[in-house]
């Protein structure tokens, strides 16, 4: 399993962080959640520690590994990135 650590050219995904695994809703399947997950609702891949039990497995989804680090998204801290994936999800339903 790899590191969880996603290097861009001026920063890295926090391992352990999962906002982006709870916060938005994921409307294609996920082994486990075959109709996709509502937004604030877990991921059921996402382990005890915040990391993805599919990071590099085929059958995580497009949109996942597709995600990346984004300052402007995930902010400073855990808490901040939830707050804007929550912000930005209730304000594009």
């Amino acid at each position: 399993m790899s590191s969880h650590v996603f290097a861009t050219d001026t920063a890295a995904c926090r391992a352990g962080c999962g906002a982006c695994c709870i916060a938005p809703s994921i409307t294609s399947y996920i082994p486990g959640m075959p109709n996709g997950k509502p937004a604030g609702v877990r991921c059921v891949q996402l382990s005890d520690g915040n990391l993805c039990r599919l990071f590099g497995d085929p059958s995580r989804p497009a949109v996942c590994e597709r995600f990346d680090y984004d300052a402007d998204v995930c902010g400073e801290h855990r808490e901040e990135a939830l707050a804007t994936l929550n912000w930005l999800e209730s304000t594009t339903r």
